[in-house]
């Protein structure tokens, strides 16, 4: 396989990636859009998925969001979910307009809050032929209110207030606040877990050191106004696969099961992956191997059929 790097405008803002091309195959193959969840650069797992699919023979592009890594836009460190699947949405706009690349078989893989982009992308966009929605966030609100317990609540709402108020008076003015903390009983955090912050400050060493564990304090407030429910009775005809981990009370994956029983079509699947937890989907190579597995084994399945033997 050889990889480019490619950009491509997303509302006028420059989006820059990886595009993954299978080695070896003729003539055009299909293709998947892949970016991360909250705070990921391109360089954060992803790479090892791509590569999966394209030792398959299906191209990959591997994006970071505006806002995020190499990518333009501002505020920096800033995650609208709106605007990032508009970003995926963009990026399939690229790969139809890419040379070798096939327009009529696209497909959409996404990991924790890009979970949920791909399940909305589903939905909305009959350009994607298949997806694969791996340990997503479905309904930002119940998330939030559940992880953060009564107390961290009240905290998380008293910042948001503050940041409202802030960003009134002067545009220019707002909050942040750390992706994850070792101490979330005296540091509020996005995503109050200790296993987050030291898995991504490993990461952030070996492959990723682009990554900031920081954000918006804005981004939560619009995480709260998220819920892919909205979205999934309407994925009809859309094959879709779900993976779980085990147990997850991270993104938690009842509300991802709950959201996978909602889709109404047939052509689903859900993956439940034992003895794992959200964060070693990313720290334990095993399990990251065994959930690609999954994930190329779908795509394989639906973008290229005929190499399928019995």
């Amino acid at each position: 396989m050889r990889r480019e790097d490619v950009e491509f405008l997303s509302e006028g803002t420059t989006v820059r990636g990886w595009l993954y091309r299978p080695a070896g195959t003729a003539g055009d193959v299909p293709a998947i859009v892949l970016a991360g969840g909250w705070c990921y650069v391109r360089e954060l797992v992803m790479p090892y998925y791509a590569e999966a699919f394209a030792a398959a023979g299906i191209a990959a592009l591997v994006f970071d969001y505006r806002n995020f890594g190499v990518s333009d836009g501002e505020p920096r460190q800033h995650l609208d979910p709106t605007a990032q699947i508009r970003d995926y949405k963009n990026a399939l706009s690229f790969l139809e307009r890419t040379d070798g690349i096939d327009a009529d078989r696209l497909a959409a893989w996404g990991i924790s809050y890009s979970g949920g982009h791909v399940l909305v992308l589903a939905a909305t966009d009959p350009r994607v032929k298949a997806i694969v929605s791996q340990i997503p966030v479905v309904d930002g609100y119940r998330n939030m209110r559940r992880i953060h317990g009564t107390m961290g609540w009240r905290r998380l709402w008293a910042a948001i207030l503050e940041d409202r108020q802030l960003r009134f008076d002067d545009p220019s003015k707002r909050l942040y606040l750390p992706h994850a903390s070792t101490e979330p009983e005296n540091e509020l955090s996005a995503w109050p877990f200790p296993e987050t912050k030291t898995t991504f400050a490993a990461l952030q060493t070996t492959e990723a050191p682009l990554y900031q564990n920081l954000s918006t304090m804005e981004s939560v407030d619009l995480l709260l106004d998220y819920d892919v429910n909205y979205f999934v009775d309407r994925i009809y005809d859309t094959p879709s696969l779900m993976i779980v981990a085990e147990g997850d009370d991270l993104t938690l994956w009842d509300l991802e099961i709950e959201s996978f029983n909602a889709i109404p079509s047939a052509k689903k699947e859900l993956v439940v992956l034992p003895h794992t937890s959200h964060m070693t989907l990313y720290s334990d190579r095993d399990k990251l191997a065994a959930a690609a597995e999954h994930a190329t084994t779908w795509f394989v399945r639906h973008l290229l059929p005929n190499t399928i033997t019995d």
